[in-house]
């Protein structure tokens, strides 16, 4: 059992861990450092928006921070509005609330179980692993602890690799889309937007955009210029044939052969989703199966168009960009991004291509960058990550998907996996695949605060 425990990423992971171990009754108390960095504890990148427009990607009864109590935040909304559906698709806003509440409840608690918590409002600086022990370091503070616990989120976005340093000094091109967010308000509206991306974060970006400055026009580009899927009215029955097409996989697991299964089975079910849907719970397992071959062929060639079944839009958001689309607000182009540079009228250039031939370029007062999900640690601008993968204490994922580490979650450097230094959700990307969302994260957590507390 490790006594004194770090705990470094101030959103919904490290809280959800965090709470895991205070609701514990151990036989000696524990002293947990919880390095939140700026910004409200639990709520992290994900749930700090405050827009009634975004929201929650889930449906409301999966959205449970706790494995025991999957229900919870349905329980949580249901006391202010009774009549909020199971099914219902809420604001994101609304979740972090809720976080925020559990995690006051959490650090409430560990007082009468006798437990130290110490919230620290700043970023680790660096860490260095040992074999009996962790060293924290946070500007001149130093701390010695027996297990610490990476919990950082998605790591900060890097510059796509096309953009000319003139682009990123003109103030035109925004890497990072959800700062830039909260300070748009004070933007003067741009006649054109370019959107690099079309997943789930352009679809936020586009309904407060497209309210906030309602005569700009939008592009959004991207390799298929194909937009999420939608999410069902209600939630579909499970395939009959769902067993199946899992031991089939299995039998023969290469990404060719999946995609046919998919297809097939898609194409014979009155639901696509729910072919999709019934596989959640084995793709740790599955992605565990690929050779690094083929989860480098999956990567290329198929990880497009299984994100976009996977990772769907709540039907009434689908509906706003349809109707943007209508309106002729939002146009969608299929390319590669070539180029990206300051031109002359304060306008920035895209240059594009198709199928490798060059398409006419793009003008844009404004580039927002939504690429989504960044776990690649090889070169991200994070302090404490850089330092890791610098010293060799963490060995990057070959793919970017985070770092090497075994299913429980132990880090590895170069000669094995560290007994005391662990990853939960996005670093762990590359092992499980399934890391990042809250159905994932809160039965990982669950698991880990079991090891981190087992005699």
């Amino acid at each position: 059992m490790f006594r004194r425990i770090a705990i470094i990423g101030g959103g919904a992971a490290g809280a959800t861990l965090l709470s895991e171990l205070i609701g514990r009754r151990t036989a000696q108390p524990l002293h947990l450092d919880w390095y939140t960095g700026p910004g409200t504890p639990g709520r992290g990148v994900a749930y700090a928006t405050r827009s009634e427009q975004h929201l929650l990607n889930v449906r409301a009864a999966s959205m449970g921070m706790f494995a025991h109590r999957p229900g919870g935040f349905l329980e949580y909304a249901r006391r202010n509005n009774p009549t909020i559906a199971a099914t219902d698709f809420l604001p994101r806003r609304l979740y972090g609330d809720y976080l925020e509440e559990e995690t006051a409840h959490a650090l409430a608690l560990a007082k009468a179980h006798g437990h130290d918590v110490h919230v620290v409002p700043f970023a680790v600086d660096a860490m260095v692993p040992e074999h009996d022990g962790v060293n924290v370091l946070h500007g001149d503070v130093e701390t010695r602890v027996d297990a610490a616990v990476l919990a950082l989120g998605a790591l900060p976005p890097q510059p796509h690799p096309a953009v000319s340093q003139a682009a990123l000094a003109s103030g035109r091109y925004i890497v990072e889309p959800w700062p830039f967010l909260a300070r748009s308000t004070d933007v003067p509206p741009p006649r054109r937007v370019a959107l690099i991306g079309l997943g789930l974060t352009t679809v936020d970006l586009l309904l407060e955009l497209s309210a906030r400055w309602p005569d700009t026009e939008f592009i959004a580009i991207s390799r298929h210029g194909q937009l999420p899927g939608t999410h069902g009215e209600q939630i579909g029955l499970p395939p009959e044939d769902g067993d199946v097409l899992l031991a089939a996989m299995r039998d023969a697991p290469t990404v060719r052969t999946w995609m046919h299964l998919l297809r097939e089975a898609c194409s014979h079910d009155d639901d696509w989703r729910s072919v999709i849907d019934g596989l959640r719970p084995h793709l740790s397992t599955l992605w565990a199966d690929l050779s690094d071959d083929e989860r480098g062929r999956f990567l290329r060639h198929a990880r497009g168009t299984w994100e976009r079944a996977r990772h769907r839009m709540p039907p009434q958001v689908a509906a706003r960009v349809a109707t943007l689309e209508r309106d002729g607000r939002l146009q969608r182009m299929r390319g590669r991004i070539r180029n990206v540079e300051a031109d002359v009228d304060d306008e920035l250039r895209l240059d594009m291509e198709r199928a490798g031939q060059p398409i006419a370029p793009l003008h844009a007062e404004l580039v927002i960058q939504a690429t989504g999900l960044d776990t690649d640690v090889r070169h991200t601008p994070h302090g404490l990550v850089r330092q890791l993968v610098t010293n060799g204490h963490i060995l990057p994922d070959p793919f970017g998907l985070g770092c090497i580490a075994s299913p429980d979650g132990r880090v590895h450097h170069a000669d094995g996996p560290w007994s005391r230094l662990f990853a939960l959700g996005a670093l762990l990307r590359g092992t499980l695949w399934e890391s990042t969302a809250m159905p994932e994260i809160r039965q990982h957590a669950r698991q880990l605060a079991d090891r981190l507390l087992a005699p």
